[in-house]
C-alpha cells in the first residue's frame, strides 16, 4: 500500500467519477483504475463498487477510505512542519462551506492567503451533511457552516461561532423607491413568487419554518434550485423573489434593479460558525487559520459585510 493509492481513493470518492478523479490526481484514468484494483488486490476486498460507471464503495471501501483520510492527514501535518519556518506555515488547507456561506469563506480564505503566503487554501461549496461528514472523516480541515445542528458529527466538533445569520427578501426595486429597503413580514413575503433553494438544504428548512412560524405554510415555490447563484439570477432575470442570508446579500446589494428587504415576524437568527474536529491534532495551516478566525479584526470584517454579530468564540 502507498499513499498515491490512497489519494487516489480520496479523490474518487469526492468526485465520483473515474475520469474526474484521475484528471484531479494528473494521472490517466486506466493509472487510477490499475492503482484501485492493486489497492483490492492487496486488501483481499472489493473497495469499489463498479457497474457502467461509478457506483459508489462497498462498506470494506469505506472503511478504507477513512483510514486513507487519517494516513493522508497526518502525511500533510508532518509535510507542513517540516517545510514551515516559525511564524510562516507551508502547506494545504481544505476549508468547506455551506453554499449560502460561500461568499464569506472565500473572503476568509483570501485574508489567510494575505496573512500566509505559503498556506495554499482550497474552498468547497458542500451541504451540511456533506461538511460534517468531511469534517468527521477528516477529508476537509476547516468548514464554515450551521453550527446549531445537532447528530453524531457534531458532537465530536470544535467551534468558533461567527456571526448569527439574518435574512432578506431580494426582489426587484420598485421605481418610486429603489433604495428604500423596507422591512417585510414572513407571511407578506409567502405570497410573493419565490425562487427558493431545494427541500434537502438546509437552509431550506430555516427558511420553511419562518414561514409555518408566521403562519404561511405550506409555501408553494415558483422556481427550486440547489444553486445559491441561481437565486440572485432568477430575481435577475424575472419576476421572481428570493430569500438570501443578509452577508450573502450583501455582495448583490447596490446592483441596479434589486432591493433586498429584512424578513421580520418573526426575525430568524440562525448561527454560523466555523467548525473543525475536536480530536485530531491540527496542521499548521489550520493553527493559522484558528488564529485568524478568533481575531478582532477578522470579526469585525464578518460584521462589516452584512454579518450580524453571535456568541463569545469557543475557548477550547
Amino acid at each position: 500500500m502507498n499513499l498515491s493509492s490512497l489519494r487516489y481513493l480520496a479523490a474518487l470518492a469526492e468526485h465520483r467519477h473515474f475520469g474526474r478523479a484521475a484528471a484531479a490526481c494528473h494521472i490517466t484514468q486506466p493509472a487510477l483504475s490499475n492503482a484501485l484494483r492493486a489497492l483490492e488486490a492487496e486488501f483481499g476486498v472489493a473497495i469499489v463498487r463498479r457497474g457502467r460507471a461509478y457506483a459508489g464503495l462497498t462498506p470494506e471501501g469505506e472503511q478504507v477510505l477513512a483510514s486513507a483520510h487519517r494516513m493522508l492527514h497526518e502525511q500533510e501535518r508532518l509535510q507542513q512542519q517540516l517545510r514551515s519556518e516559525a511564524g510562516q506555515p507551508r502547506g494545504r488547507l481544505r476549508m468547506a462551506a455551506v453554499p449560502t456561506a460561500m461568499p464569506l469563506l472565500s473572503r476568509f480564505a483570501a485574508r489567510l492567503r494575505a496573512r500566509h503566503p505559503g498556506i495554499v487554501p482550497t474552498v468547497l461549496s458542500m451541504s451540511s451533511l456533506e461538511l460534517e461528514t468531511g469534517l468527521d472523516h477528516l477529508a476537509i480541515d476547516l468548514a464554515l457552516g450551521y453550527t446549531g445542528r445537532q447528530g453524531p458529527a457534531t458532537k465530536a466538533l470544535q467551534t468558533w461561532p461567527q456571526m448569527a445569520e439574518h435574512y432578506v427578501l431580494l426582489g426587484p426595486a420598485p421605481a418610486e423607491s429603489p433604495t428604500q429597503a423596507e422591512p417585510i413580514g414572513w407571511a407578506e413575503a409567502a405570497r410573493l413568487p419565490l425562487c427558493l433553494l431545494t427541500p434537502e438544504m438546509h437552509n431550506r428548512a430555516i427558511v420553511d419554518a419562518a414561514f409555518a412560524a408566521a403562519g404561511a405554510s405550506p409555501v408553494v415555490p415558483a422556481i427550486e434550485t440547489n444553486s445559491v447563484l441561481t437565486l440572485v439570477v432568477a430575481v435577475q432575470a424575472g419576476d421572481v423573489c428570493a430569500v438570501l442570508p443578509g452577508a450573502m446579500a450583501d455582495t448583490v446589494r447596490g446592483q441596479a434593479g434589486l432591493q433586498a428587504r429584512p424578513l421580520v415576524a418573526p426575525e430568524v437568527r440562525t448561527p454560523i460558525g466555523f467548525m473543525a474536529p475536536a480530536a485530531v491534532r491540527p496542521s499548521l495551516a489550520l493553527q493559522a487559520a484558528i488564529a485568524l478566525l478568533q481575531s478582532a479584526d477578522w470579526l469585525a470584517e464578518v460584521q462589516a459585510h452584512g454579518g450580524q454579530p453571535g456568541a463569545a468564540p469557543d475557548p477550547r
